[in-house]
């Protein structure tokens, strides 16, 4: 029985939800689940028919989609960022991207019997490793800070950087089967690039220039960006096949790089509008999978997943990190993490339909070979990378990782105090001002906020151990609560107390959020603990033992408030109502100003 259309689009709505709620309870990425569910609803049982359903409409939904995705992964790439990297991410994104170009490429031609042009695509599309599959893997592997900044920042680098190199590719097989010599080739791919350059910059210089001005309401900033940038990218194809791409990712890099341009916004939107169309791309591109000439390469195929494996990466990571100062055993797990993602899928996904259009052979196998990398690599490496990185002893030890939510006057000074007793520590806060007065102090802190997409793949929390919610803003506490309390655990996750409660649709407190509001004593919300620092108190650290107990502490310090105690194995444990100190410890408090209480009694 045919399924309606209607029908057949609530399937794909009701399963991007249901793939991408998998991904966050099994703490997955959000990839894997969508891939296997299109294939369960398409070739698997046929309850949805993507060309019978989209027909014509199908290859401009996809690129289209691509050319969002696309965009929104070169808002990431802020230039100054990347400065100060170290050679080793600079070779991986350089030397090391030709290197796997030319292994997979070669391997594909060696033992696929694909044609010289389709297997230098498969290569190229298939150096991305992506940034939303990279950090989920970090946080479940735990690597030292040296091979964990090395995954990180090669994910979010290689995403535009690797998605320009397969464009290029890409126009250049494109190029080729109608140039009539090779002279026109090179003029014709010359003129293509040049005109997606142009294009790209001009359109993000004009949106800047616009937005730094504010020519554009609030409200209509997203709405205007999102269609600037398809005017971009159906110009830039009407004046040159298949620049539209090249077009929008250097538009993202522009804007992103562009002097007081505040991108936060647009790519908040960004990040939501993908998150909708990867998940009901991928379903739909999954579901026109041939699992017949999946399963008729045979050994072929996997031989091809072992070089890109054992091979390819392994090389990459040879010539990338020759010479520099990584130990042997980050080498072996570097070897070990390259998982594909997002944008090898739908960027081969959009190749294929051109191809297929063009009439070019074998382009149908694209995509097979493409998705079976991904599953490949993501399905060993989610499963295997852990315990590599235990049997290399390359995982950090115990976290002690404080990260606060809030970036003023309270959370600065608590931080100065746990950086000093060796406490890694880092803050978060929306607040330009808040963070740029963190950063004067020497205390690492994100602009943003810590729940959104863009956090999850900048925001390092590989050494986190609890999650302090200190803002002034309750909402802002109780989202950090909720987000964090599936990461960490409920037991990881505090709140400073606060006296209104939330509340919700039917006029209840959340209870799930008072439940931590648990920190420090029953008076000590932000609005005392605030004022009592603008009165000249201070966040002390204080080292208590048998001689010098909790009882000899309060007859020196009446009226103090305990905050923390520093365990003996370093350790953090938050005081809370009804709680002392351990002994022995270091006990942090906040000591009042008795000058400025009594003038105040």
């Amino acid at each position: 029985m045919e399924l309606s259309a209607p029908l057949m689009l609530v399937i794909i709505g009701l399963g991007s939800l249901a793939a991408q709620w998998l991904a966050w309870l099994l703490k997955l990425p959000a990839i894997l689940p969508l891939l296997l569910l299109g294939v369960l609803l398409g070739p698997a049982t046929h309850v949805i028919q993507p060309d019978v359903l989209f027909g014509s409409l199908l290859f401009p939904l996809v690129s289209l989609s691509v050319a969002i995705i696309l965009f929104e992964g070169a808002l990431t790439l802020r230039i100054d960022e990347i400065r100060g990297f170290g050679g080793v991410v600079r070779n991986l994104v350089t030397v090391g991207m030709l290197t796997t170009f030319l292994v997979i490429s070669l391997a594909c031609w060696c033992l696929l019997g694909l044609t010289p042009e389709l297997s230098a695509l498969v290569g190229a599309v298939t150096v991305v490793t992506g940034p939303t599959v990279i950090a989920p893997l970090m946080r479940v592997v735990r690597p030292n800070a040296a091979i964990n900044q090395v995954l990180r920042w090669e994910g979010i680098v290689i995403d535009p950087v690797g998605a320009i190199f397969t464009l290029l590719v890409f126009e250049f097989i494109i190029l080729r089967q109608h140039a009539e010599s090779l002279t026109h080739l090179i003029w014709t791919l010359g003129t293509t690039a040049a005109v997606g350059l142009i294009t790209g910059a001009l359109f993000g210089y004009l949106l800047g220039v616009a937005l730094r001005r504010v020519w554009l309401p609030a409200y209509l900033q997203n709405l205007a960006v999102l269609a600037i940038m398809l005017t971009a990218f159906g110009l830039s194809n009407a004046l040159a096949d298949e620049s539209g791409l090249l077009a929008v990712t250097v538009m993202g890099i522009w804007l992103a790089n562009m002097r007081d341009v505040d991108t936060r916004d647009i790519l908040a939107f960004k990040e939501e509008l993908s998150a909708i169309l990867i998940s009901a791309l991928f379903i739909i591109l999954a579901a026109r999978l041939d699992i017949h000439a999946l399963i008729n390469m045979g050994w072929p195929l996997i031989f091809l997943l072992l070089v890109v494996q054992f091979v390819a990466r392994p090389l990459c990571i040879a010539v990338s990190t020759w010479r520099s100062t990584l130990h042997w055993r980050d080498r072996l797990l570097l070897c070990w993490i390259s998982p594909r993602g997002i944008v090898a899928a739908a960027v081969s996904s959009l190749f294929a339909l051109t191809l297929q259009q063009a009439g070019y052979p074998q382009a149908d196998k694209l995509v097979t070979i493409v998705f079976a990398i991904i599953i490949g690599t993501v399905v060993l490496q989610s499963l295997t990378s852990g315990a590599m990185a235990k049997w290399l002893r390359v995982q950090q030890k115990m976290p002690r990782g404080v990260l606060i939510i809030g970036a003023n006057s309270v959370a600065r000074m608590l931080a100065q105090v746990l950086i000093k007793q060796d406490i890694p520590v880092r803050l978060t806060d929306s607040s330009w001002e808040y963070y740029r007065q963190a950063r004067m102090e020497g205390i690492p802190a994100y602009y943003g906020n810590a729940w959104s997409e863009h956090a999850e793949n900048y925001l390092d929390l590989s050494s986190t151990s609890q999650v302090l919610a200190l803002s002034p803003n309750r909402h802002q506490n109780a989202l950090a609560v909720y987000h964090f309390s599936h990461i960490f655990g409920a037991h990881r996750v505090f709140a400073i107390r606060s006296g209104a409660g939330i509340k919700g649709a039917g006029g209840q407190e959340s209870r799930r959020f008072r439940r931590h509001e648990v920190l420090f004593n029953a008076e000590a919300n932000y609005s005392r603990l605030s004022s009592l620092l603008a009165k000249g108190g201070t966040i002390k650290a204080t080292r208590l033992n048998e001689s010098f107990g909790w009882i000899d502490y309060l007859e020196k310090n009446p009226g103090v408030i305990p905050l923390f105690a520093v365990e003996e194995n370093g350790q953090l444990q938050a005081l809370q109502e009804e709680n002392n100190p351990p002994i022995p410890c270091t006990l942090i408090a906040l000591v009042q100003n008795t000058s400025a209480t009594a003038v105040e009694r």
